[in-house]
């Protein structure tokens, strides 16, 4: 509801929009023909004051600060609100009456155009996640390092999630789970918590990256309404604001959506490292969304929630996985049919060769490199980087499958020693020259560069499948992995 005091603005917007607004808490927004008009409430919350009319012009133009460089054309401008003298209002500049108010002008974005929606009707397809998980990668790498200590700012969060979730009325049994749960990750990552605030992944970001804050714009998805009211809310690790994403997008789409946004955000970025903080960093942001599902009255949404929460800080073992074979035996299909099953949510991190090789020489994974970046020095470093991330996501506690020809002995003795003490599955891909003849000359858009001719030269060499890995058929990519499943190793618990 729109305080009495803005009813004229209120009434002035109705007008422009023609129609009413699209409200929240804390604002309302008026959507016209090709312009929104975003209000903030005179309103006080526990969490900000909007009650004045300079607080409501500074937060109107912070959020036009924060989020206009990230979607250019979206954001337009900061509007005023004046008073005629005449008692009249209209949208105009300084000078030209009394300001009351100040409103965020916006393009309009069709409803069909938010993520929110477009999961909502299966569209998220695997061009747009891994588009997202681009998006994702270039917006969190601008956002400014800040000094915030990350493991004072998680344990602040853990308190407000408790206090929040009892006040809401969630199960007392299950919130002191959740705690006992919590404080043990806390404990356990501190150290980590730390390194990561050192190393620059603390930052002011988004602080409310869901499905809904998100838009295709220009034929792209690109993050809006980052808040703006408090940096406190919106500072932490890079992977904090992440894994409201992926939270969300397992809720409203599966973990294999999920999961295939993490891997293209890491493939872009080489942040393997953020998958340590995965467990507590989605406990929290799912516990969020409980206690307001529950707070609303909405039991059913907030016992999901909660549910997710609980199992988000009890995951599953870590194993290492390497899928090799010749090029187009299907390794990365099986690779990312197989990780969002796989250990931690929301999945396995698929570490891909040839995406190492790309973000080594700085383009996308899509674009071609020349023969020079595949010599055997290059070659040697790659494998190096993949190795080693393979050796840290397994000594995380994830579960890394890691991608690659293998057929060089040196290589498969490498990956098996980067798993360490965690149970290990070599899987070796083989199929007729021909079917893979014609799946690499039938292959678009990949991040491998393998030609047919690559390919040939390949197979007259020793590609014969190593002893000590599992052979698979990979003419049958259903088969195939179910072979792969069967096969995997079982660690303790």
């Amino acid at each position: 509801m729109i305080p009495a005091a803005q009813a004229a603005t209120a009434a002035l917007l109705r007008g422009l929009a023609g129609r009413d607004p699209i409200e929240t808490h804390i604002s309302a927004v008026y959507v016209g023909a090709d312009t929104a008009w975003k209000l903030r409430k005179a309103v006080r919350m526990p969490f900000l004051d909007f009650t004045g009319a300079e607080a409501r012009r500074g937060a109107a133009l912070r959020e036009f600060e924060l989020n206009a460089p990230h979607a250019p054309g979206l954001y337009r401008d900061v509007a005023t609100v004046v008073r005629r003298t005449d008692g009249t209002l209209a949208l105009g500049g300084e000078g030209e009456g009394e300001a009351i108010d100040w409103v965020v002008r916006m393009a309009r974005v069709p409803e069909g155009d938010f993520l929110d929606v477009i999961a909502a009707r299966g569209g998220l397809d695997a061009a747009l996640l891994d588009a997202l998980g681009d998006t994702l990668a270039s917006y969190l790498a601008a956002t400014p390092v800040c000094g915030m200590d990350g493991l004072a700012a998680q344990a602040e969060m853990t308190e407000g999630n408790l206090r929040s979730a009892r006040a809401a009325g969630l199960p007392e049994a299950d919130i002191a789970a959740w705690e006992r749960a919590m404080r043990r990750e806390l404990d356990r990552r501190a150290d980590w918590l730390r390194a990561r605030a050192r190393a620059g992944f603390v930052r002011r970001g988004h602080g409310d990256l869901h499905l809904g804050n998100l838009c295709l714009w220009q034929g792209k998805p690109v993050p809006f309404d980052a808040v703006e009211f408090d940096d406190a809310i919106a500072t932490g690790d890079v992977a904090y604001d992440l894994a409201f994403l992926l939270m969300d997008l397992e809720h409203r789409a599966g973990r294999a959506a999920a999961n295939r946004v993490l891997c293209r955000y890491v493939a872009r970025t080489g942040d393997w490292d953020c998958v340590a903080g995965l467990p507590l960093f989605l406990a929290q942001k799912a516990m969020v969304r409980a206690h307001i599902e529950q707070a609303r009255g909405r039991a059913a949404e907030g016992g999901a929630y909660l549910a997710m929460s609980l199992a988000y800080l009890h995951p599953g073992p870590p194993v290492v996985v390497a899928v090799g074979g010749l090029m187009g035996t299907g390794k990365t299909t099986l690779a990312r049919a197989l990780a969002p099953d796989l250990g931690p949510a929301p999945g396995a991190l698929v570490l891909r060769s040839d995406e190492v090789r790309k973000r080594r020489n700085g383009v996308p994974p899509e674009q071609r490199l020349p023969a020079s970046a595949y010599g055997e020095a290059e070659s040697r470093a790659v494998f190096d980087d993949l190795h080693a991330a393979v050796a840290g996501v397994a000594a995380a506690g994830h579960v890394a499958i890691a991608d690659a020809t293998y057929l060089d002995p040196a290589h498969r003795r490498a990956v098996r020693a980067a798993a360490g003490a965690v149970p290990f599955l070599g899987v070796w891909l083989q199929a007729p020259l021909a079917v893979l003849e014609a799946r690499l000359a039938a292959r678009q858009g990949d991040a491998s560069d393998a030609s047919v001719a690559v390919l040939r030269r390949a197979a007259s060499g020793n590609a014969r499948p190593p002893g000590d890995w599992l052979a698979v058929n990979a003419e049958n990519a259903e088969r195939a992995l179910e072979a792969v499943r069967t096969a995997l190793p079982r660690a303790p618990c």
